[in-house]
């Protein structure tokens, strides 16, 4: 597998080999030991799944109480991912990295527990994966607005589709008063 380092440490990129023959391919979505040897260190609870259509924009979700690191992928279409640092002690705060994952290139983008994640689709649709390290809990996720000038994130589309909630997001300026605790370098542990 290969492990690509970003410009944020935490927020790693796998590129798990593909085996492929005449009858198709095979390959190893997820492996614990090598994974967690890779730096993710936490275990994954739970697995989730969404489709969208073309220029739909989710995000940019965490959070509060139970933070939840997340691994994910796509199966079918394309998405421009994005992990965001609002650990307010981190020399990487407010920091982002981006990056195409595809059904066709197989990559997989690890964020981190008490970073703010979103995607954009590219494709005409896309059926979007993740493994959680913590359980979702009803009302404890909060975001930031998808185009906050502060955090400058170089998103491929200019008008995306966003669901209501998302369109109301605070900035990260905003939204500093509001992040408990463990939002400010320390993470929960339940």
């Amino acid at each position: 597998m290969e492990i690509v380092q970003t410009s944020i440490p935490e927020v790693i990129v796998f590129i798990p080999p593909v085996f492929t023959d005449s009858r198709g391919y095979f390959l190893e979505t997820y492996q614990q030991k090598k994974y967690k040897e890779a730096g993710i260190p936490k275990d994954f609870v739970q697995d989730n799944q969404s489709y969208s259509t073309k220029n739909v924009l989710r995000g940019l979700h965490f959070q509060l109480r139970y933070p939840q690191g997340k691994l994910v992928r796509v199966t079918q279409g394309t998405v421009f991912d994005v992990a965001v640092d609002i650990r307010r002690n981190s020399p990487t705060f407010g920091k982002w990295h981006g990056e195409i994952l595809s059904a066709e290139n197989k990559k997989q983008m690890y964020i981190p527990e008490n970073f703010a994640h979103g995607f954009c689709v590219l494709s005409d649709s896309a059926e979007f994966l993740y493994k959680c390290t913590d359980f979702y809990i009803p009302g404890d996720e909060a975001g930031l607005i998808w185009d906050d000038s502060q955090i400058g994130i170089e998103w491929p589309i200019h008008e995306p589709i966003l669901s209501s909630k998302d369109a109301d997001l605070p900035s990260l300026s905003d939204a500093l008063s509001l992040l408990p605790s463990n939002l400010r370098g320390t993470p929960t542990n339940r």
